[in-house]
């Protein structure tokens, strides 16, 4: 099978859905002359011109509220934020419209819309670069939200968003687009709303997402050295939650370690402790235990950065409290 970074799987993604369906277009900062700010949109503008392969403006809450109308007129936009940091200058029309129509119009019409870019911390940023913002997208009733970590992943629940019925927040990283993975030449589309196991083991659960979810695996090679197994469920979409993958993994492991990269109020993995506790909680042999970023925002020192953020040697830790070492 080849091997392609994360960047390309995206590209195609778009670019075979364009081909399929005429309504599709993408619109976003830099996207056509520029092949896009991380390079996801290249050679998109000389296959499909200028009319489905569009620069806007800077202006977020513009272009996302052009995408809203279009899809209520048949359309199916790709709409490129540059981050998501930037996402909210145009929140209203991803809340207020995107998510709602389908209800307030009373199903007469569906918003088939993708909102996507990276998301999170992606070096020394700053404060109002480097925010998570899939806990506050998938706080919202109408919102599909989908954080695939490797480019395979991304291909296929690219495609499937795509071809949803409904808005989907499609979260990427700028620190994944290098990121070379397996991903097979032939058609494919991934479910939405399904986690997948990427490591089994019987020791413990770690349940993550997103490019932290590196340091999951960090931690597990580190841990099985010690004859410490580790099962790992990728969720890729935290809305729908894959619910039953979860709580099976953790009857079967009895310890659930959740690693995110967002702050700890009201976070994906407040949600999961909350789920586990109810739904599984005779099955718990330790209480949980949750890694988050620091409760501040991001510092631009990469010192204080790399204390910031949860780690390797942190899920090690986690890991070991659990299981009482």
């Amino acid at each position: 099978m080849r091997t392609i970074q994360f960047r390309e799987a995206i590209c195609e993604a778009m670019s075979e859905e364009m081909r399929r369906d005429e309504s599709i277009y993408l619109i976003g900062e830099e996207v056509a002359e520029y092949n896009g700010a991380y390079k996801a949109s290249k050679g998109m503008l000389d296959e499909f011109g200028p009319k489905r392969v569009i620069d806007a403006p800077i202006a977020e809450l513009g272009f996302a509220g052009i995408g809203v109308g279009s899809a209520m007129n048949g359309n199916r936009p790709i709409v490129e934020f540059m981050t998501f940091n930037f996402s909210l200058v145009g929140i209203d029309q991803i809340i207020n419209n995107a998510a709602k129509m389908r209800q307030m119009s009373g199903g007469q019409f569906n918003i088939p819309i993708v909102f996507r870019g990276p998301t999170a911390s992606a070096g020394q940023l700053g404060a109002t670069h480097s925010q998570a913002f899939e806990n506050w997208y998938a706080n919202v009733p109408g919102l599909k939200v989908i954080v695939p970590s490797n480019p395979y992943d991304a291909k296929g629940l690219l495609k499937a968003a795509i071809r949803d019925n409904d808005p989907v927040i499609f979260m990427e990283s700028e620190q994944m687009y290098g990121d070379k993975g397996e991903v097979p030449e032939g058609e494919y589309v991934l479910p939405i709303g399904v986690a997948d196991i990427k490591r089994e083991g019987k020791d413990v659960t770690i349940v993550s997402f997103g490019k932290i979810i590196k340091e999951a695996y960090k931690a597990a090679d580190e841990l099985e050295k010690e004859g410490i197994s580790c099962e790992i469920i990728d969720l890729r979409t935290v809305r729908p939650l894959d619910q039953a993958a979860i709580l099976n993994s953790v009857k079967k492991t009895n310890r659930l370690v959740i690693l995110e990269e967002a702050w700890p109020f009201g976070s994906i993995s407040s949600e999961i402790t909350y789920l586990v506790q109810e739904q599984a909680f005779d099955h718990l042999d330790a209480p949980i235990q949750r890694l988050t970023t620091a409760d501040t925002p991001a510092p631009y020192s990469p010192h204080l950065l790399e204390e910031w953020l949860p780690n390797s040697n942190d899920v090690i830790k986690a890991v070991k409290k659990v299981l009482y070492r």
